[in-house]
């Protein structure tokens, strides 16, 4: 029999996580608690089957190299800004209060200040894939709420990057709070931000000239395994290239490679080819996390175990609350951000990793950061699912719900007041828009552009507000509200949905139509099957995505056929006569 570890540490690895995985999928929770708890069943910490830790965490390299690769790769700026004055400061502030938590009790426990930094740091950061997996559950991931978090998270990860600059300098301080140690501290860091600008600078900027002339060059040979080896290697060379040459992580060194791919016309390409071995790796990456936890850990330390998951579940989600509503944003936003902020994972491993690297996180540093990750993935679902229950639990209490609303109350009535007044002195035919994302940014434009009047209604307080300073006419609230959007219905001609989630959509248009009888009511719908409540509420027309997607997909298969352009909209007539979309609803 040969003696093959590496075959047989695949086989444990991924037939336990696939199992695994298996069944929390079954019970509704992320698989992560699968993968996680895979690697402790073929850990030497428990009977059983044991495969080569070595080998994993070797293994488990590439999958920190492909996730933040694609972190990079999927890094746009643009998602950032829009959301700019609540992402940067609540991320932040955030972050300083759970790492400052967590540094409480790392000197409860009797840790080394900077042991309890390095906890901190790794306790303030949430995973990305439950964070997206939540939101698009619960259908939060298009909405104002949705983008606030996601915006929050890209800060979290810009913060990780930062981090991993600083580790390597902390472990060089012998004590990072004293005077003396500070002044070094902040020389070694100097270094380091020196070589990581260096490095930076010579990876965007070298990239950008000669990274998507070769993606472009691979592309037009049409083979699919060379363009694939090609993004991996671009990934892993530049992952490697950084801690050799500039003593930099590979974590670092891979997320400016995603970025630098990611600028290329053909990144979607390879963010499609990137995905499978990324997601392959990252299974081996959280279950050799497993690997190294020690379930009897637990038992052995439950005071500490529980009071790292209070910083986690409590004292993360209490400041991200506090710190939504303290900028101006709604309840709903800030309960959004708060539970989906609940929650540690794959970057805390990464940063976990690092440390161990550096000699500032041991053993136990590693186990709690497993431990707490198990309970607050298995956990944060089942939060989210509560979130009706908990926003009731505050609307009982006027007192509590009016100091987290009084902010974004008092900037919306300001705002509101004035578009009240303007829509009542308007002579002009008047639309009102529901949402401003790109189908409401042309709508708009279309209907401005033809000499009608606008009002545009968003639950985003950065967008009313540029809207506002140019002069323009926008409602801050929830659409789906109308007493928000009532004064403006009354006079409105058109009401315009063109928001893509369908809660409390028929509620609205119902309220609408008895408002303004003769107003005419144009949404936007998912899917066909909607078109019986639509009709039965009073929308007029309408246009299903669904439906929509079957004819843009129909031309283009068509043009690719060379069908003549008779041809072409001869079958494109058929199709929307098939879903009855050129008619009302």
């Amino acid at each position: 029999m040969h003696d093959l570890p590496l075959i047989s540490t695949l086989a444990m690895a991924f037939t336990t996580a696939w199992l695994l995985g298996l069944i929390t999928q079954k019970l509704k929770l992320s698989p992560i608690v699968g993968y996680l708890l895979a690697g402790v069943v073929i850990s030497p910490h428990t009977p059983g089957i044991v495969a080569d830790v070595q080998l994993a965490n070797q293994l488990a390299e590439i999958g920190v190299i492909l996730l933040m690769f694609g972190v990079g790769l999927h890094f746009h700026l643009k998602d950032l800004l829009a959301v700019r004055n609540v992402a940067i400061p609540g991320a932040i502030g955030q972050s300083v209060i759970a790492t400052l938590l967590a540094l409480v009790v790392a000197a409860a426990f009797g840790w080394p200040t900077k042991s309890g930094l390095v906890l901190g740091m790794a306790m303030s950061v949430a995973s990305t894939v439950v964070l997206m997996r939540v939101l698009m559950d619960n259908r939060l991931f298009d909405t104002t709420h949705g983008h606030v978090a996601v915006g929050w998270l890209i800060v979290e990860d810009l913060l990780t990057v930062i981090v991993l600059v600083l580790i390597p300098s902390l472990g060089a301080a012998s004590d990072p709070l004293t005077a003396g140690s500070m002044g070094s501290l902040a020389w070694a860091l100097g270094i380091a931000l020196a070589k990581l600008a260096a490095m930076v600078g010579i990876i965007l900027w070298g990239g950008a000239k000669i990274v998507p002339w070769i993606m472009v060059q691979v592309t037009r040979l049409r083979s699919r395994e060379l363009f694939t080896l090609t993004v991996l290697m671009m990934a892993i060379t530049v992952a490697a290239g950084s801690a050799y040459l500039f003593g930099a992580s590979m974590a670092l060194g891979a997320f400016l490679a995603g970025m630098v791919v990611g600028q290329s016309s053909i990144s979607q390409q390879a963010a499609a080819d990137a995905m499978p071995l990324r997601d392959a790796f990252a299974v081996l990456f959280f279950t050799s996390v497993g690997m190294l936890f020690d379930p009897m850990f637990v038992v052995r330390e439950p005071w500490l175990t529980l009071a790292c998951l209070a910083v986690v579940m409590i004292g993360k989600p209490l400041a991200a609350m506090a710190l939504v509503a303290i900028v101006g944003y709604p309840v709903r936003t800030a309960l959004v951000v708060a539970l989906g902020l609940a929650q540690i994972g794959e970057f805390s491993f990464i940063l976990s990793g690092l440390a161990r690297q550096h000699g500032l996180l041991g053993d136990a540093g590693h186990n709690v950061l497993v431990a707490c990750a198990i309970l607050s993935i298995t956990l944060n679902p089942l939060l989210f699912r509560a979130m009706p229950g908990i926003e009731s639990i505050l609307h009982r209490r006027p007192w509590l719900w009016h100091l987290l609303s009084r902010r974004a109350e008092k900037k919306g009535r300001a705002i509101n007041q004035r578009v009240r007044e303007s829509v009542a002195s308007s002579e002009q035919s008047l639309a009102v828009i529901l949402g401003y994302g790109p189908v409401g940014r042309t709508v708009d434009e279309l209907l401005r552009n033809r000499g009608m009047d606008t009002v545009v209604v968003d639950l985003n307080m950065d967008t009313i507000q540029n809207l506002t300073r140019q002069g323009r006419k926008a409602i801050y609230g929830d659409a789906y509200n109308i007493e928000v959007i009532g004064h403006a219905v009354a006079r409105a001609t058109h009401l315009v949905i063109t928001l893509p989630h369908a809660d409390n959509r028929a509620t609205l248009i119902a309220a609408a139509r008895r408002m303004n009888a003769e107003m005419k009511v144009f949404v936007r719908a998912r899917y066909i099957g909607d078109r019986a409540e639509l009709i039965q509420v009073g929308a007029d027309e309408a246009c299903y995505e669904e439906a929509e997607a079957a004819v843009a997909l129909a031309r283009l298969v068509l043009r690719d056929c060379e069908e003549t352009s008779e041809t072409i909209e001869a079958e494109t007539d058929r199709i929307r006569r098939r879903y009855d979309m050129s008619n009302a609803v």
